[in-house]
This record gives C-alpha cells, sequence and structure tokens, in this order.
C-alpha cells in the first residue's frame, strides 16, 4: 500500500462517514466565512501524543473527504465544496508540515499565493496567518500538526540544518511580516525516503499505543534531518540576509546578557546550533571569532567599571567573568597597551 492508498482509505472509507454540518467537520475544512475574522486553531486531541495527522483527499466531483489520527472514535468527513474554495483565515497554536502527496495544492500565506505540487512540502509556523484552497482537480495532502513540546524536543537533537533552525529562531522573533514559512523541494524527485518516513509516522498514529508517541519522535527526527539533506528552501537571497540578520541580533543581545558566565556550549544548548555555527556567523558580521566578541564585551565592561566604580581590580575582573587575575591582567594590557591601575589613574587624571 502506498502513503496516498493509505491517506484515501483512512480518509474517505471508514464506517463512522460524518457529512458537513457535523461540528467535527470543522476541524477538518471550516469554509471561509468572513474576509475579517481570523481564526486560531487549537491542537485537536487530548493527551500527551504531540503529533497529529490530517488527510485530505480531494476528487474531481468536487469532493473533499478527510480525517484525522489519532483521533477517541475512528471517523471520516466528507463535504461537498465549490471551485475555488477557501478555509477561513486562521492561525494554528502549532506547527504544520504539509506534504503533497499525490496533485497540487493551493494556499494563501501572508497574502500571497503558493503552489505546491507533488513531493513538495510546506513547514507553517504557529503564528502564520494562511487560508487552504480548493480546486476541482484531485489531490492528496496530508499534514502533520506538531505540539511546540515535541518540536523543541525534535531541533535540540540538532538534526536540522541552519536554514531551518534559522527559521525556526526568527519565527520566535513574531516576525509576522517577514517570513514564516518554508516551501521545501526534493533535490531528487525520484527518492521515496520522504514517503517511508510518513507512511511509518501515520501508521503509528493509527495504532496510537503507549509506545507511538516514543516512535513519531524518533520518526520526525529522521524527517527533519531528510528535510536538511535532501530539499532545497525556496527562500530568496534578500530574505535570508534580513533572517540572518535578526537572528545575528537575538544571539548577540543573548550573549550581551550573559557575558559575564556564558560559553559557546551554552549557546549551542539555547540555539539548537552546532558550536561552529557561532564563530562563522560572528566572524561574518564582526571579524571576531566568538571568544574574540565575548572578550571585547567583558574587556568594555572593566573598563567602565574602572572608571565609574570604587571596585577593586580583583572585583571587577571576577565582575566581568574572569577568575583568573593573571589572565585579566593579560588580556587587558593587550587591549589599552597599560594595566587597569594604570589606566584607571591616567583616565581620572
Amino acid at each position: 500500500m502506498t502513503l496516498k492508498h493509505l491517506c484515501e482509505d483512512i480518509s474517505c472509507n471508514d464506517p463512522n462517514l460524518l457529512e458537513e454540518g457535523s461540528h467535527i467537520g470543522s476541524r477538518i475544512m471550516c469554509p471561509e466565512y468572513s474576509l475579517h475574522i481570523e481564526d486560531r486553531k487549537t491542537y485537536p486531541i487530548s493527551g500527551e501524543e504531540g503529533v497529529f495527522a490530517l488527510c485530505w483527499t480531494v476528487y474531481p466531483n468536487n469532493r473533499l473527504y478527510g480525517t484525522i489520527k489519532p483521533a477517541a472514535v475512528s471517523f471520516s468527513y466528507g463535504m461537498s465544496f465549490e471551485q475555488g474554495c477557501k478555509t477561513q483565515m486562521h492561525t494554528h497554536e502549532y506547527l504544520e508540515l504539509a506534504y503533497i502527496i499525490s496533485g497540487t495544492f493551493h494556499q494563501r500565506i501572508l497574502g500571497k499565493d503558493i503552489i505546491f505540487n507533488q513531493g513538495e512540502l510546506c513547514l507553517i509556523d504557529k503564528n502564520c496567518l494562511h487560508q487552504d484552497c480548493l480546486d476541482s482537480d484531485s489531490a492528496c495532502i496530508l499534514f502533520i500538526g506538531i505540539a511546540n513540546e515535541m518540536f523543541d524536543s525534535i531541533i535540540s537533537n540538532q538534526v536540522a540544518d541552519e536554514r531551518i533552525i534559522s527559521f525556526l529562531q526568527t519565527a520566535l522573533l513574531k516576525q509576522k511580516n517577514l517570513w514564516q514559512y518554508l516551501h521545501f523541494k526534493p533535490i531528487n524527485p525520484s527518492n521515496q525516503e520522504m514517503e517511508g518516513y510518513l507512511m511509518d509516522l501515520l501508521h503509528e498514529l493509527i495504532l496510537h499505543d503507549k509506545a507511538s508517541r516514543y516512535i513519531c519522535h524518533g520518526l520526525l527526527i529522521r524527517i527533519f534531518h531528510l528535510l536538511s539533506s535532501g530539499y532545497d528552501i525556496s527562500l530568496s537571497s534578500e530574505m535570508q540576509k534580513k533572517m540572518n540578520w535578526l537572528l545575528y541580533e537575538k544571539i548577540t543581545n543573548y550573549i550581551k546578557q550573559n557575558y559575564k558566565d556564558i560559553s559557546i556550549k551554552q549557546l549551542a544548548e539555547h540555539f539548537h546550533f552546532h558550536e561552529d555555527y557561532f564563530n562563522r556567523m560572528l566572524k561574518s558580521k564582526t571579524g571576531m571569532t566568538y571568544t574574540q566578541y565575548v572578550q571585547k564585551l567583558r574587556l568594555s565592561e572593566a573598563e567602565k567599571l574602572l572608571l565609574h566604580t570604587e571596585l577593586t581590580i580583583d572585583e571587577i575582573s571576577a565582575k566581568v567573568g574572569y577568575q583568573n587575575k593573571g589572565y585579566f591582567y593579560k588580556i587587558f594590557i593587550g587591549k589599552n597597551h597599560m594595566t587597569p591601575a594604570r589606566y584607571r589613574k591616567d583616565k581620572h587624571s
């Protein structure tokens, strides 16, 4: 059985078929009812699963069938739609990864119309305003909803590359007018590895036993690793520069707030980048390595304390993060060509 056949089977052939007008149907497809209201979709299932699947199967006779897995009671939902029908403009409280199993899929994201083709994926941030559009052509789409805690756990494994993590870190800044989705295109369209992972994930969500959460976590790690290695991101160079600058500001602000006891390991754990990323990022923006950048911050603060406080040099050395007084003297003299005591005396004279 292929992923397409599995999605069609669970979305169309459940004996508990709900027709339009049912309450659960609004979770599957809520047609646009207002140009001005924005819906916020909450996580649709209870418990600690951390991930769910929404399957859509669209037929040429303008029929949509869908289902959510896992669900307390198995069901499928069917509805008729008019050509060009859209969902109500909405955001999610979770992240959504959409995979186009077959056909094409049209979304309007932040006011921009995007067409996704078979084999492509779209990752949408939890704050991103968008709507889904239905056409008369057949299509099959698998939406994976990922709770924030599950997603944090996935990226903390550092399986995603810098392009994806840059997007996530930028999304945390809630730059709604900048960039809140990523469009992934397969480097090798004939590679079926992604379909295999998604098939396994969907099987686990259908099975939904005590082990499923852990198995789904591992499968999502594989999926995001594959996104990093086997897919290109449709991102303009201008947008990449904006994202990189926002991320640079976020990282350097964090360093400035914690420079006294910061470590590159702490940065890696907080931002989920590999340690060498910070050296490369700071070098490109400031010409300094991470160590040089932190040293500059510490020495600048030491100079202020020498001029504006009565603290001893030992106290100042410790206050800016240097427990080794001899090393503090060495780097201070290296920068200012005089001892801290002489610096204080000369500046006050």
